[in-house]
């Protein structure tokens, strides 16, 4: 069974959910205080980790940094219903998703399941390497190359630059790319993409004329310029 880490200082609500996590087909396991959520989060025993913001001492969007900075690990946080400062500081950070409390245990074993899915290569991956100008996308090893350097991206930054890059030259719409790269359909007033997409322009640099050569398409969406 798939491990998920549930780092949350509710202990009931921790409970509720483990359970129907654990009845769900995953192996959930709770711990109460983001000291110990980052170290068993780094231990490397969990595929996915969900995080609550709201924690005493190390909070959710400390124990993300933390997280960030020495793993991969697909990261879900819990944020508090419409507060939008903290969902879009968590996605800058590096989080892949977020699910605001309160919560429908239904709701979030979903997008954990999605989350998962894009830890694997999306559509039919042939294998072989996408190249875009100064960009490389190596699907099977889940890597990106920019002008020959690496580029640390999410899972997520990883799903939506691949989307792009299959589609080089055209725009593709912001609810193509949450059904592709977020494996969900896309949500009202929903900036997540906008976040991820901001920071992989800023993980890849500029082109020689200053552009990002990821661009904004006025009412089409985004697009990966060739160039």
């Amino acid at each position: 069974m798939t491990r998920i880490l549930l780092v949350d200082d509710d202990a009931e609500l921790s409970g509720m959910l483990c359970d129907f996590l654990n009845r769900d087909g995953f192996e959930a396991t709770s711990v109460q205080d983001g000291e110990r959520g980052v170290e068993q989060a780094l231990s490397g025993a969990f595929a996915a980790v969900v995080l609550d913001v709201m924690m005493p001492g190390v909070n959710g969007i400390e124990a993300l940094r933390r997280i960030r900075a020495a793993s991969k690990v697909p990261v879900l946080m819990l944020t508090a219903k419409g507060d939008d400062m903290d969902r879009i500081v968590g996605l800058e950070l590096g989080a892949d998703d977020y699910v605001p409390k309160p919560c429908l245990p239904r709701e979030l074993a979903a997008r954990l399941r999605a989350i998962l899915r894009r830890t694997l290569p999306i559509g039919e991956v042939t294998g072989q390497p996408i190249s875009v100008g100064s960009l490389t996308v190596l699907p099977e090893q889940r890597r990106v190359e920019w002008a020959g350097r690496s580029v640390e991206l999410t899972s997520t930054e990883f799903n939506l630059l691949e989307v792009l890059a299959r589609n080089a030259g055209r725009p593709v719409s912001k609810g193509d790319l949450s059904e592709q790269a977020l494996g969900r359909p896309l949500a009202r007033f929903d900036r997540s993409i906008d976040v991820h997409l901001s920071s992989i322009r800023h993980k890849l640099g500029s082109l020689p004329d200053g552009r990002s050569c990821i661009q904004t398409v006025f009412r089409q969406g985004y697009q990966l310029i060739r160039e």
